[in-house]
């Protein structure tokens, strides 16, 4: 996935104790996400799957999908399963199921695949230079890095401390409990599963740097929890550098980065892992790097291109010319250019993206103001450089992970759509919800190039609910495809085309809803199928065998 993000205050969270609100008191009010019946399931996903079917592929798909959830069919003993699993579940039926089978089980390169990225907007009070030498770091570049920086140690200490705003959505109190999982947190590649690493509080004294593609811890708090001012951030950014520089001028030969292991296979990183872990000093390096509070990434050998085109830096923010200088596995990586231009580049498992983008939105919007710094803090540790020991073995996994992220960047063309002629407000004026006019003007316009409908995921958020994270909208409808179809037929009339789209939009925003109470197909398939226990059952399960 990818996003643009701009500037915008949320209010998020304050300093003054006498406004401050617990981050988290709404939490005992959240309700528990839902189990939908079968028969409701069965019946939206049938409705979901007219559009995409001729006749007989529909008839199938009915006849797999009566027998699933008939009395004598498995439907009801998964059904059963999946209640018990939810009266087991502190919060959620969904929230493990869900970790695992769309995360951490996936075996293939979360390296473009799984993680998302997102092009900050230009910052007026650091604009894009016009001179970004390649090879070394630059005074925009460091700059804007260390204010964005102490924003976020803003954040965390803000959801530390539980003074981040409770978030709400019309009045309705959403989960809060994402927030918990944005700092200090690590996937860790394991063979056949990932883990995931995390502490809240997260009271890490230090960041992880990226730069030349080497890793940098980088202290910003002192062993009193005291945060350092902006001052010294930038300062540490500047001795960071300078350390890999010297590091790497007395080495005849650079030592191949480790980091370049996360956008491979997973089973293949973990493999790595595994033998790297084998010595004390490189357990002690892995620990600095999980435990970091989040990553920034300084980029310094960039073609000049990447860095003034927009549509080419989003490019880099998500493949990062074949995996160089990130490290794939931390929640939050910020991306800082030469001219000051900055990006994201986050691991998926603990948070959906809107969580993590209204904290980037926050830090955004205090950037653009005058910061008053805070006092310089105490005793202070120096950056150092993260050592590695690096066998043969190693060095050929890593090798093959750059041969494998470099294949997928090859496979990847970033287009940038800037919509100038009108947008959400003009629609809205309408009477119509922007998002469902693009979902249904989407789907027109593939049709009009494929001559044909497509399954289309789109993602609602469940976090009206107790550790709730997202259910699938499938904006494919009966709808969306007759608009489809009538809107190029000349031998339709506008009204009657008017009287199509408004269907279309009507079927949209009635999915949509559905799915945000927890009425939607996809999850309760998944948390059904995640009940099978044996390859008996699965031959059983015909919904499951069926092709829709």
């Amino acid at each position: 996935s990818v996003l643009y993000v701009t500037a915008q205050s949320r209010n998020n969270y304050t300093t003054d104790s006498s406004q401050q609100v617990s981050t988290f008191a709404n939490q005992n009010k959240l309700p528990r996400l839902p189990i939908p019946t079968l028969k409701a399931t069965a019946t939206r996903y049938l409705k979901t799957l007219r559009p995409l079917l001729d006749n007989s592929e529909y008839a199938r798909a009915e006849r797999a999908v009566s027998s699933f959830i008939s009395s004598s069919g498995l439907g009801p003993v998964l059904q059963r399963r999946l209640q018990e699993v939810d009266r087991q579940a502190p919060a959620s039926w969904l929230e493990n199921i869900w970790v695992q089978k769309a995360y951490l089980e996936w075996r293939e390169p979360n390296y473009i695949n799984a993680n998302w990225a997102a092009l900050l907007a230009d910052n007026p009070n650091f604009p894009a230079v016009g001179d970004a030498p390649p090879g070394q770091p630059t005074g925009p570049q460091l700059a804007r890095a260390a204010r964005l920086i102490v924003h976020l140690l803003e954040a965390n200490d803000a959801i530390n401390q539980g003074t981040l705003t409770a978030d709400s959505q019309r009045g309705t109190p959403m989960c809060m409990n994402q927030f918990k999982w944005q700092f200090g947190t690590s996937r860790i590649a394991r063979p056949g599963c990932d883990g995931l690493v995390n502490q809240y509080p997260s009271t890490a004294t230090h960041i992880l740097v990226m730069y030349r593609d080497q890793t940098i811890e980088v202290p910003v708090y002192n062993n009193a929890g005291q945060r350092a001012s902006l001052v010294q951030i930038t300062s540490q950014l500047i001795q960071a550098t300078r350390r890999v520089d010297d590091l790497l001028a007395r080495q005849a030969q650079p030592q191949p980065s480790v980091s370049n292991l996360t956008a491979g296979h997973r089973d293949n990183w973990a493999n790595a892992r595994q033998i790297l872990e084998k010595d004390t000093a490189n357990v002690e390096s892995l620990a600095k790097v999980d435990s970091a509070l989040f990553g920034v990434c300084l980029d310094v050998n960039v073609d000049a291109k990447d860095i003034y085109d927009p549509e080419r830096s989003v490019a880099l923010f998500t493949h990062s010319n074949s995996g160089c200088n990130r490290w794939f596995d931390k929640a939050i990586q910020l991306i800082v250019l030469g001219n000051g231009r900055v990006g994201v580049n986050c691991e998926h498992t603990p948070a959906d993206a809107l969580t993590t983008g209204s904290l980037l939105m926050e830090a955004m919007e205090k950037e653009t103001g005058i910061y008053k710094d805070t006092a310089s803090c105490s005793e202070l540790a120096e950056p150092m450089p993260i050592q590695w020991n690096v066998t043969p073995e190693v060095v050929k996994l890593i090798d093959n992970a750059r041969k494998e992220a470099g294949a997928l960047a090859g496979n990847l063309r970033m287009l940038l759509g800037n919509m100038t002629q009108y947008g959400a407000q003009w629609i809205k004026t309408l009477g119509v919800s922007p998002d469902a006019y693009f979902q249904v003007a989407l789907q027109a316009a593939y049709f009009r190039h494929h001559g044909k409908p497509a399954p289309t995921y789109e993602t609602s958020s469940l976090r009206r609910f107790l550790h709730g994270r997202t259910e699938t909208i499938r904006s494919c409808s009966e709808e969306s495809l007759a608009f489809s179809k009538a809107f190029d037929d000349k031998d339709i009339s506008l009204k009657k085309k008017l009287q199509y789209f408004q269907q279309a939009i009507a079927a949209h925003l009635e999915y949509s809803k559905a799915a945000s109470l927890g009425q939607g197909v996809d999850r309760h398939l998944l948390g059904l199928r995640a009940q099978i226990q044996s390859p008996e059952e699965a031959e059983k399960a015909l919904l499951f065998q069926d092709p829709s």
